[in-house]
């Protein structure tokens, strides 16, 4: 059996799309699956990424890792730990199949990301294949080149609705010399006043996270920064071992808060916003920034406007994360503006409107 190299791989995506393109045929773009559930139901014909495989290229002194779509994101973080390095957003591993295209396209974030940034702060270039079957290159290899940066961001999120993302470069940090994580019992309101505290103090503050009366801190940097913050802020130490399971289960959403069949939001709202009261139980994070809430009924049309609303008139959005039926619409409605430039967007890179269709909006 020969095997295809990676340029015949990419050749063979391009002509599939272009077939599908001039015969209107939807692809479903998919790496692992391991992401299936999030957003709208998937449709069309699947078109597996996961042949192209394989890191183009690493430079540990440059902090910068490419590779494509189908890489697995066990793999680059491996790469990344022998050189004592990391991809700093912390990307949730839904299982062993997840692919660093998947990663990009969906850029869902870790604790680290209220204080590391965001996935789209970490692309610094993609290769994307868009509907006419073109190669297209955005961005570079390296943080000083910021040619075309901000297409290569918008891939970050976009769910593969705007093209199949071939190849992506991303910026990656050194690993914290020295953890430790705290535990505090306070209410939520006490929590989120103590966290927005913190947030205007010189304090390396990494992760946060409250949850049923309890508000676990995790600190990240030089020993003597961490040492001094764990004594200006007390608390509870965790063992190291006990911390690396909590935080390793809330970035993966294997916690307990995240099993089960019930319905579960994602609010992002300004962190220095109060509480936020829609009932179910709610997990915290991001130093306020990111509210879990779990319902036990399903989200039926009228109490999704009614959590969005009460979501909007904090100055955030609420995304309907896990659910049986997501006829309200996994992500808020955007207002006019946004939606017509999302719309130009997609007519831009997909006229034919074959990749993902349903999935984002």
């Amino acid at each position: 059996m020969t095997t295809m190299l990676p340029a015949d791989i990419a050749s063979a995506f391009c002509t599939r799309i272009r077939e599908a393109t001039q015969t209107g045929q939807p692809l479903r773009l998919r790496g692992g699956g391991t992401k299936d559930w999030y957003g709208g139901e998937p449709a069309g014909e699947v078109l597996d990424t996961r042949a192209h495989t394989g890191v183009v290229a690493y430079e540990p002194t440059e902090l910068v890792i490419t590779a494509r779509c189908g890489t697995p994101l066990a793999e680059i973080e491996a790469l990344l730990e022998s050189h004592n390095q990391m991809l700093a957003f912390e990307p949730p591993r839904f299982g062993a199949g997840s692919t660093i295209g998947g990663v990009v396209a969906a850029a869902l974030s870790g604790p680290r990301r209220a204080t590391a940034g965001a996935v789209r702060d970490f692309v610094l270039g993609a290769v994307l294949i868009d509907g006419s079957g073109e190669a297209l290159r955005f961005g570079g290899q390296v943080m000083k080149n910021v040619a075309g940066y901000d297409v290569s961001r918008l891939l970050a999120g976009s769910l593969g609705t705007l093209g199949l993302i071939l190849e992506v470069s991303l910026k990656v940090l050194p690993k914290p010399v020295c953890e430790a994580s705290l535990r505090f019992g306070m209410t939520e309101i006490e929590a989120l006043a103590k966290l927005n505290q913190w947030a205007g103090q010189p304090l390396p503050l990494s992760a946060s996270c409250w949850h049923d009366g309890m508000l676990t801190v995790r600190l990240s940097g030089a020993q003597a920064a961490v040492e001094a913050a764990r004594r200006a802020l007390g608390g509870q130490p965790l063992g190291d071992v006990d911390a690396a399971a909590f935080w390793t289960a809330l970035r993966d959403q294997t916690d307990p808060f995240f099993e089960g069949q019930n319905t579960l939001w994602r609010l992002s709202v300004p962190s220095a916003a109060s509480a936020i009261i829609v009932g179910g139980r709610q997990l915290i994070e991001w130093c306020g920034a990111q509210r879990w809430l779990r319902l036990d009924a399903d989200a039926n049309a009228a109490d999704a406007a009614a959590i969005r609303r009460t979501v909007a008139a904090a100055g955030g959005h609420a995304t309907l994360y896990r659910a049986q039926d997501k006829a309200a619409g996994a992500f808020h409605p955007l207002a006019p503006a946004v939606a017509a430039i999302h719309q130009r967007l997609k007519a831009s890179f997909d006229p034919a409107g074959i990749f993902n269709p349903g999935r984002l909006y």
